[in-house]
C-alpha cells in the first residue's frame, strides 16, 4: 500500500521535537530554544508525516510584511532520500512567497542554495572561547520595562520587526543584557545555555570596543563554561579580539538570500541572533 505523506503546521512539542533532531546533527541549539522560535512564527513551523511519523521538518518563518527566513531543515536519517526533505522545502517556501527569504548556508549546501535563487550576502565565523569575564557599570540586565526600547533598537539591525520572538528571547533562562551610557541604550546582547557551552546572539552595538564590553559582561555570569558567538566576516576588529583571547574559528556559514538583500546596519552586527531564524 503507497504511503502518502502529509503535510502540516507543527505543534509546539514537534518543535521541540524539530530542535533536538538539530542537537543530534551536531548544531548545538539553546537548551530551551524551541518555545521562543516557535513564538516567532507557529505557523511557520512545517512537517512531513509518514504514517503518522515526523519524517522531514522545516523553519519558514514570516518576518513583518516581506521577509521570512529559511532554518531547521532536516530530514530523520531514515528518511532520506525519499523526497520527504524537498516536500517541507516547498512547503515552507510557499508559506513565505513574494517575501525576500534569508537563510544561513554550509559550505556543502550553498551551489544548492544559488541553484534555487539564494545569492550569498555575507560568510559568518563560529568564534569559540571563554573569558573570565567582567561587569560595567553601564551594563544592565534587560528588564521588562526596557523591553520596548530594545525592540525599536533591534529594528535597525534586522531586516525586519520581530517583536513577538524578541519577546521571548529577552526573557529568562536566556541572560539578556542592554549597554546604556547617556541614557541612551548603545547595544544589546542575549545569551543562552546550549548543549555545549553558551551562544551568544544578537550581539548588536555601535562599535567594537562595545562589544568587547557586552561579551565580558555575558562571560561574567556563566565563568569558564565556552562561548560561542556567530561572528559576520567584516568584523574583523572584534574577530582580532577574540583570536587574541584563545578563541578558535570554526563553523563557517553563508547569509544568502533570494531577492533583494534588505538594508540593515551591518557595522553593527557583532554576533548574528541564531542561525535557525536569522
Amino acid at each position: 500500500m503507497k504511503t502518502h505523506p502529509t503535510i502540516r503546521a507543527l505543534t509546539s512539542f514537534e518543535v521541540e521535537q524539530l530542535v533536538d533532531w538539530a542537537r543530534i546533527e551536531g548544531w548545538n541549539p539553546g537548551l530551551v530554544d524551541a518555545p521562543a522560535l516557535h513564538a516567532a512564527d507557529p505557523q511557520g513551523f512545517i512537517g512531513c508525516f509518514v504514517d503518522g511519523q515526523m519524517a522531514a521538518g522545516i523553519s519558514a518563518v514570516r518576518y513583518g510584511s516581506d521577509f521570512g527566513f529559511i532554518g531547521l531543515y532536516i530530514t530523520r536519517p531514515d528518511f532520506r532520500g525519499k523526497g520527504f526533505g524537498r516536500k517541507v522545502w516547498d512547503a515552507g517556501m510557499a508559506h513565505l512567497d513574494s517575501r525576500t527569504i534569508g537563510l544561513d548556508g554550509v559550505p556543502e549546501q550553498q551551489a544548492n542554495y544559488g541553484c534555487m535563487g539564494f545569492e550569498p550576502a555575507y560568510e559568518t565565523f563560529r568564534w569559540s572561547g571563554s573569558l573570565a569575564g567582567s561587569r560595567n557599570a553601564d551594563v544592565a540586565a534587560i528588564t521588562d520595562d526596557l523591553v520596548a526600547a530594545i525592540l525599536d533598537y533591534d529594528h535597525a539591525f534586522f531586516p525586519a520587526e520581530r517583536d513577538a520572538f524578541l519577546t521571548a528571547w529577552l526573557k529568562p533562562p536566556r541572560a539578556a543584557k542592554v549597554l546604556v551610557r547617556d541614557s541612551d541604550i548603545r547595544g544589546y546582547a542575549v545569551c543562552r545555555k546550549c548543549h555545549d557551552g553558551y551562544k551568544i546572539g544578537p550581539l548588536f552595538t555601535q562599535t567594537a570596543d562595545d562589544a568587547q564590553t557586552l561579551l565580558n559582561a555575558c562571560a561574567a555570569e556563566i565563568g569558564d563554561e565556552m562561548l560561542h558567538v556567530d561572528v559576520p566576516a567584516s568584523q574583523t576588529e572584534f574577530s582580532t579580539y577574540l583570536e587574541a583571547h584563545r578563541f578558535v574559528k570554526g563553523f563557517t556559514t553563508a547569509r544568502m538570500y533570494r531577492g533583494t538583500a534588505p538594508a540593515v546596519r551591518m557595522p553593527g552586527v557583532f554576533g548574528i541572533t541564531t542561525l535557525e531564524l536569522g
